[in-house]
């Protein structure tokens, strides 16, 4: 694989984790912009590295990767006596991972559309809830 290519696919997981990361640190949660980039260049860098042209190889990495990520997101969830806090943070570590895994495997129009969603429903929702628990 070019120089190029690789520079592509780790710069755009570790882009995309950073902007996910940025919406859960403009809310003042406790994995921001450092923390989900990390994991989606993560995610990007094992898929690369140990799958190459070996599916199976790839599928195990992916698994494992996701799986693991699920350890790490459940660190961010605190349960309080009538409420749960982390959840959406939770989940955005775990779908950056995935959006890493794609742009290791260039999956690009998965990864550009799965990004955009990920981005208007963490930004958009958040203005949705807000209007509807007034």
């Amino acid at each position: 694989m070019a120089w190029t290519e690789v520079l592509l696919r780790l710069s755009v997981a570790a882009l995309i984790g950073a902007a996910i990361g940025l919406d859960r640190e403009l809310m003042h949660k406790s994995a921001g912009m450092r923390t989900i980039g990390l994991v989606s260049l993560g995610a990007a860098l094992a898929t690369m590295i140990v799958g190459g042209s070996d599916a199976a190889a790839t599928s195990r990495i992916i698994q494992g990767t996701l799986a693991g990520i699920g350890f790490l997101g459940a660190g961010v969830i605190v349960r309080h006596q009538t409420s749960v806090e982390g959840l959406t943070t939770a989940a955005a570590i775990w779908t950056a991972a995935v959006l890493g895994a794609g742009a290791g495997l260039a999956a690009w129009p998965t990864v550009i559309i799965g990004a955009v969603l990920v981005l208007v429903l963490l930004i958009l929702a958040r203005f949705a809830e807000a209007r509807l628990m007034r």
